[in-house]
């Protein structure tokens, strides 16, 4: 998996196809989901993070990373700082803060979008 500026994403972690994880998921470093997840995920949040989700990935609960790269299914809020890339096949039900945002054609957000800024707009707060 590549990022725009064409470094590789950085994956410690990887939940297969065949696995489905009842609870959250909490994680550092990279994490790479062909699986499902139900369940909130989140990364440590001392140290950049980044999620990739694959076409049959899906997560039933809300995702709080650095960087994420989506192009399965998150029913749930997604809290990104850094960058989130959608793919085509990226599916959302839910609200989208980001930092900056890559969407390719195909992507479906059924939500907000809501870039935070460094004044500090948050999830919860007044938009």
């Amino acid at each position: 998996m590549f990022n725009r500026d064409s470094k590789p994403l950085r994956i410690d972690t990887l939940i297969a196809k065949s696995v489905r994880v009842n609870g959250d998921v909490e994680f550092a470093g990279g994490l790479h989901l062909d699986g499902q997840v139900s369940g909130g995920v989140r990364a440590d949040s001392q140290a950049p993070a980044s999620l990739s989700v694959s076409d049959t990935g899906s997560i039933e609960g809300s995702v709080e990373v650095t960087d994420l790269v989506l192009h399965g299914t998150v029913r749930g809020d997604i809290v990104a700082r850094g960058r989130v890339v959608l793919g085509a096949s990226a599916r959302v039900e839910g609200n989208v803060y980001y930092g900056v945002i890559e969407m390719t054609l195909g992507a479906q957000i059924t939500g907000k979008l809501v870039r935070l800024t460094d004044a500090g707009t948050e999830p919860g707060a007044a938009v």
